[in-house]
């Protein structure tokens, strides 16, 4: 009996998905929890894990589909189960190897009389030879061509949602393909960021010498001891967080008529991968070493690539980073995201000459830019926030002396 392969439930609120793409053709063979789909929801790009080890049978929602969370997707076939099946096939017509014989012995009986008696029989599996006994009884037919698995190739160029080429007139051709249901929430998220906040972007730049040094001075030790590098990314999330203490309205929420402040600080860190960006909070990051963030950063990072990241991992933040630098961007005005009411981007490091007590010299710079919602955040309190975080990142031994 084929085993119903099913949508699971992927977050709270969220009822249907979008099938992605199939990993694996009918006809494959699958092992247990292996990936077979990627599907999208609201806010994730997840793996459709296979529930045990088999062969995928039946697909039957195609790639650009939405299915409701419970619909049953796809058939497997047990592992086992196909050989079995084949094993247990009663003799067609009732004759065994020992009767052929007999049977040739008897008086052939008139044809019209052979046909009435012949009981008809279930339809060999695919690729099976009939009997000889088979052969005997009737007349030979044209063999019926083998159902051709489908391959991943050709189930990715046929899904609704691939690339169609369209050619002009003009010979030239362009390419369609609708946005994934992840894409498109990011996308209204964005949209709706622009139209209800008055957002304003204050930029500072930073002088990273310091930072730089002290990675350098303690990366092997601090590498040997807690099995993760140090990063920039911990240095800015303790110093955003020392900051929000300070100015609580960038780590405050818009709720209708009223402000929400918050005690607790869920730092956003923005994750770029092929899937699309997607935003994990690091839950009271006020609370995290500079090794348990490094080691919570990095396993977003790597579960975001691989589309592993649960919905529930996804929701809330009181507050974003994003790192823009990390592909080579200069400056930017990041866009907040809904509901909060601030966003820090951070940007290249690259040598520059600055002044410096009356001396110009070369020093690693990176530009700094916070985007905040003017509704609630004057324009006061953006700047020195910022430049908050640049007198810390200047001056690291503020983060453990706390001034």
């Amino acid at each position: 009996m084929p085993i119903e392969i099913t949508i699971p439930a992927v977050g709270e609120s969220i009822n249907e998905v979008q099938i992605s793409e199939w990993l694996k053709a009918e006809g494959d063979s699958v092992k247990q929890d292996e990936a077979i789909a990627v599907v999208d929801s609201e806010k994730a790009t997840l793996d459709l894990p296979s529930p045990q080890a088999g062969k995928l049978v039946k697909i039957l929602h195609k790639a650009g589909e939405t299915v409701a969370v419970g619909a049953v997707v796809a058939h497997l076939e047990a592992e086992g189960e196909t050989g079995k099946s084949k094993s247990e096939t009663p003799a067609t017509s009732g004759a065994t190897a020992g009767d052929k014989p007999k049977a040739k012995a008897e008086k052939p009986e008139p044809a019209q009389a052979t046909k009435a008696e012949v009981k008809p029989k279930p339809e060999a599996e695919p690729g099976a030879a009939p009997s000889s006994t088979d052969a005997a009884k009737s007349e030979p037919k044209a063999a019926k061509p083998e159902p051709k698995p489908v391959s991943k190739t050709e189930t990715k160029a046929s899904a609704p949602n691939g690339p169609a080429a369209k050619k002009s007139s003009a010979g030239r051709e362009e390419e369609i393909v609708p946005m994934t249901m992840l894409r498109r929430t990011v996308a209204k998220h964005l949209v709706e960021a622009q139209q209800t906040m008055a957002m304003l972007t204050t930029f500072n730049e930073v002088d990273m010498s310091a930072v730089q040094a002290l990675r350098k001075e303690h990366q092997e030790a601090f590498e040997k001891r807690h099995q993760v590098r140090l990063g920039l990314m911990s240095f800015f999330v303790k110093a955003v967080i020392d900051a929000l203490k300070q100015f609580p309205q960038l780590n405050a929420e818009v709720r209708g008529n009223d402000i929400v402040y918050r005690n607790y600080f869920d730092i956003g860190v923005a994750i770029a991968s092929e899937r699309g960006l997607v935003v994990p909070p690091l839950r009271n990051a006020e609370r995290l070493s500079f090794a348990e963030l490094e080691k919570t950063i990095g396993d977003f990072s790597r579960r975001a690539k691989d589309g592993k990241l649960k919905p529930d991992e996804l929701t809330g933040g009181t507050f974003t980073i994003t790192n823009g630098g990390s592909f080579g961007s200069l400056l930017s005005t990041p866009i907040i995201n809904p509901p909060q009411t601030g966003i820090l981007g951070m940007h290249s490091i690259q040598e520059r000459p600055i002044a410096m007590q009356g001396q110009v010299v070369i020093r690693p710079m990176m530009y700094l830019a916070v985007s905040y919602d003017h509704r609630i955040v004057d324009g006061r309190e953006a700047v020195l926030f910022l430049r908050r975080i640049k007198e810390i990142i200047e001056t690291p031994a503020r983060m453990l002396i706390e001034v």
